[in-house]
Order: structure tokens, then C-alpha cells, then sequence
């Protein structure tokens, strides 16, 4: 008898503990067509392409997520996760497998959530804001990638939400001797803060955030080690969401020429019309100011998706970059310099436009 109860004890006590914790996997796979022009080949000259592509809406990625509550509110929680190609099946390149995230933590129903390891840099937070929802033609083209790195060695605070307020903080450090970053280490110190406020018709949001040189920890470039400034708003009205934001980045010195400045002033604005259901049209304008001769660019942009069901959609856009003379910003995030499309840098010839169009399917699992 003793031992029958004991058993019994044994297994209740093992689905108690089955109930309390849970492991989810999901993920997202995005793939279409894109066709864009004003590209520029290793000759100089202007051409156009017409490829299959993947992540142009957003990025594939398959990852984990488990969360085993302890007690007394207390939850431990882990992510895991990784970016892949749709179209030819690859991995990540740098970054490993769980190239955006791959944390540990703990969360408290009153005191809010800490974590540790790699995630999203806090500048992804812009995400929310944004009418293309950082598509691969939208908040990060125009300061070239700046708006969404992932950051190793973080530690990071999300708050619970008081009064409408919450507030997110990340701090990575370089784990190199010299506690900004010294060539030693991949990344220089890095961090943020975010303060967000939510009312039924609208809300705002500031991010002040920082990424150091991990050559020698200083702000030196405007598109990878900078000081960023953000304030970021959504307005609700029935079908329709309005977006706005204005964005300041920052170095402390840069090397000479016109495609290194030293400061980028960087809006956007636009409208969703949810227009059933199911479909939303979506409309928005981005534009970049960059000081020592950089010039400036505009990317004004149309598109939008349908839900075949909760988890699959179609989606599309159309968008033109425009650019003053000198200056060579194209629509998706390249890097600063010359472009060369057979290199894989796609930006346009200085003061020529660029075009394109994409539609693809997205799945959610």
C-alpha cells in the first residue's frame, strides 16, 4: 500500500511539475519576388535585377522558448533563436545558429523581467513605429542598417507596465580589458534605454541607445558606432493607424569624405488603413539628412498585405529611393560606399534613384 501511494505521489508530483513549465517552438518563413533597379555592377554602370528573394517583409527565423514557473510569481524563461533563407535553405553567417537571440532570465509578475545573453539591440524598438514594420524597405535603409543589429553580452531589464509607462533598459558589455572596447573583441560596449507610453488612441515612445567602436570604443561612425536619439509615435483612429518618428545620430569624430559624416537626421511618416479584416494598405515616406557633404535621400514607398488565414499572408510594395546629388542611399540597408550588386552591396550611382518591387508569402507556424 505504502509503496502504491508512493507512486502515486511520484506522478502527481511530475505532472505538477510538467504544468508549470512549457517549451514552445515556432517560427516564420517569408519568400517572393523582387524586381529593382538602379543598381549599380563592378563597371559603374546602372542595371537592374529581377531575383528571388527571402525576408523582404520579414525575416525567416525558427527559434525555441520555454518558461518553468517557480513560485511565489516567479518565472525562469529562455529564448532561442536564428535567421535562415527561404529560398536556399542557409543558415546565418555571423552571428552562430541563434544569431538574434539566445537568452536566460528571470520574470516576476510585479518587479518585471531580467535576462541575460544575445537579443535584438535595443533600436529595434522602432519596430513598433514603423507603417513597413522593418521590411527590408523601410526604417533601417536610409541609415544603412542602423536601426536593427543584433548585441551579444547583454543584460537587460523589461519593466512591467504602471500607469500606462513601461520601460526597457539593455547594457552588452565589450569583454575586452578596456571596459569600452579596445580591438580585442568583436563588439564595443553597448546600451540603452527605452520609455514607452500606451493610451487607447495613441502612443509614444524614446529610445536613447549607443553602439561603440570596437576597434577602439569611440562613436566614430555614423552608420555602426554612433549615439542615437529617438521619439517615435502611433496614433489610433478606427481602421486607420498614423506613424511618425524623428530620429538624431550621433558621432564623436569620423574619418573624412561624404560617405562618413558625423551627424543624420532621420523621419518617417505614414498611414495603415486596415481596411477589412483581412487586407491593410499601407503608405509611408522615409528621409535621411547627412551633414559633410553626405547629403540627402528620400524613399517614399506603398504596399500592403492580406491574411489568407491568421498565420499566412501575401504581401507587397512598391517603393523609389531618391537621392541628392553626392549622396547614394538605396532601398535596402547597404553599407556606406560604392555600389557593386555583383558584390552584394546594391547601392545606387551618386545622385541616381533606385526602384523596385517585391511580393511574397509569409508564414507563421
Amino acid at each position: 500500500m505504502k509503496k502504491v501511494l508512493l507512486a502515486a505521489s511520484l506522478l502527481t508530483f511530475g505532472v505538477a511539475a510538467q504544468a508549470q513549465s512549457s517549451v514552445t517552438l515556432y517560427g516564420r518563413l517569408d519568400a517572393g519576388l523582387e524586381y529593382i533597379s538602379g543598381l549599380t555592377n563592378a563597371a559603374g554602370q546602372s542595371k537592374s535585377r529581377f531575383k528571388a528573394e527571402s525576408g523582404d517583409w520579414g525575416t525567416s527565423l525558427w527559434g525555441m522558448k520555454g518558461v518553468e514557473d517557480i513560485g511565489g510569481g516567479n518565472k525562469v524563461l529562455f529564448q532561442l533563436e536564428g535567421s535562415f533563407n527561404t529560398m536556399n535553405g542557409t543558415g546565418p553567417g555571423g552571428g552562430g545558429l541563434f544569431n538574434r537571440w539566445a537568452t536566460v532570465g528571470m520574470s516576476n509578475n510585479q518587479f518585471g523581467t531580467l535576462l541575460l545573453g544575445r537579443e535584438l539591440f535595443i533600436s529595434n524598438g522602432v519596430w513598433d513605429f514603423d507603417p513597413f514594420g522593418q521590411s527590408n524597405w523601410s526604417s533601417a535603409s536610409l541609415v544603412r542598417g542602423r536601426n536593427w543589429p543584433q548585441s551579444s553580452n547583454n543584460i537587460s531589464y523589461q519593466s512591467p507596465k504602471i500607469a500606462g509607462f513601461d520601460f526597457y533598459g539593455q547594457y552588452a558589455l565589450s569583454n575586452a580589458t578596456n571596459w569600452n572596447g579596445n580591438g580585442s573583441t568583436p563588439q564595443g560596449r553597448e546600451g540603452g534605454a527605452q520609455i514607452t507610453y500606451t493610451a487607447p488612441i495613441f502612443q509614444i515612445r524614446g529610445i536613447y541607445d549607443e553602439i561603440r567602436s570596437p576597434a577602439n570604443g569611440q562613436f566614430t561612425d555614423a552608420f555602426t558606432a554612433s549615439r542615437e536619439y529617438s521619439a517615435l509615435v502611433n496614433v489610433f483612429l478606427g481602421q486607420f493607424k498614423i506613424q511618425g518618428a524623428y530620429q538624431a545620430i550621433r558621432t564623436s569624430s569620423a574619418a573624412g569624405g561624404s560617405l562618413n559624416p558625423t551627424s543624420l537626421d532621420h523621419e518617417w511618416g505614414g498611414v495603415t488603413w486596415q481596411a477589412t479584416p483581412a487586407a491593410a494598405l499601407i503608405a509611408a515616406v522615409y528621409h535621411v539628412n547627412a551633414n559633410k557633404g553626405g547629403g540627402n535621400a528620400t524613399i517614399y514607398t506603398i504596399g500592403g498585405s492580406y491574411n489568407l488565414s491568421k498565420r499566412t499572408l501575401l504581401d507587397i510594395q512598391i517603393a523609389t529611393a531618391r537621392n541628392s546629388k553626392g549622396a547614394n542611399f538605396g532601398l535596402e540597408a547597404n553599407a556606406a560606399g560604392a555600389g557593386n550588386a555583383d558584390a552584394g552591396n546594391d547601392n545606387p550611382l551618386p545622385g541616381h534613384s533606385q526602384t523596385g518591387v517585391y511580393a511574397g508569402i509569409q508564414h507563421s507556424f
